[in-house]
């Protein structure tokens, strides 16, 4: 047994300097010092380890919002309300960028498919043969061939357009 509180006497007196400043410094003379006690006021120091902090005890689980938290621009970490607002927007973000995403998907197949109707109206006018449209009251009217030449060159014109 007192071997044990020798041991224990012994181990605690190598932990205590383990916990204390070191500072370093030059003096007058252009001598340089190390020393766990601060020089003069009048002297540069340099602090070369700082003391260990006490490890505090968990905060309770009900009053997690009651703990200080360190601001962002500290870089410490966050509180628990921080980072849900992070997430929060986060998520937002992300779903602003899916819905952009779904639009320009949604406008290139609108585009597909504004050139395959194109393609084919200028197929059917380059294809030959008589034209048939219909007029304002209903009535069939079959096109001259200056008229199907007119269509075909501006079927042409938008089908290069609708698939650039």
């Amino acid at each position: 047994m007192k071997r044990l509180s020798l041991a224990m006497g012994l181990a605690l007196c190598l932990a205590l300097p383990a916990t204390a400043q070191t500072y370093k410094w030059v003096d007058a003379n252009g001598e340089v010092h190390y020393s766990d006690q601060p020089p003069p006021s009048n002297i540069k120091t340099e602090t070369l380890q700082a003391p260990a902090e006490p490890v505090a005890a968990p905060a309770p689980a009900a009053a997690p919002a009651a703990a200080p938290a360190a601001s962002p621009a500290e870089g410490g970490p966050k509180s628990l309300a921080e980072r849900d607002q992070a997430f929060r927007k986060r998520q937002a973000d992300a779903a602003k960028e899916q819905a952009e995403q779904a639009r320009k998907e949604a406008q290139a197949r609108r585009k597909a498919e504004y050139c395959k109707s194109a393609r084919a109206a200028l197929a059917n006018l380059e294809m030959g043969g008589r034209q048939v449209r219909i007029n304002d009251k209903g009535e069939r009217v079959f096109l001259t061939d200056a008229e199907i030449a007119q269509q075909t060159a501006q079927a042409r014109k938008d089908a290069d357009e609708a698939c650039k």
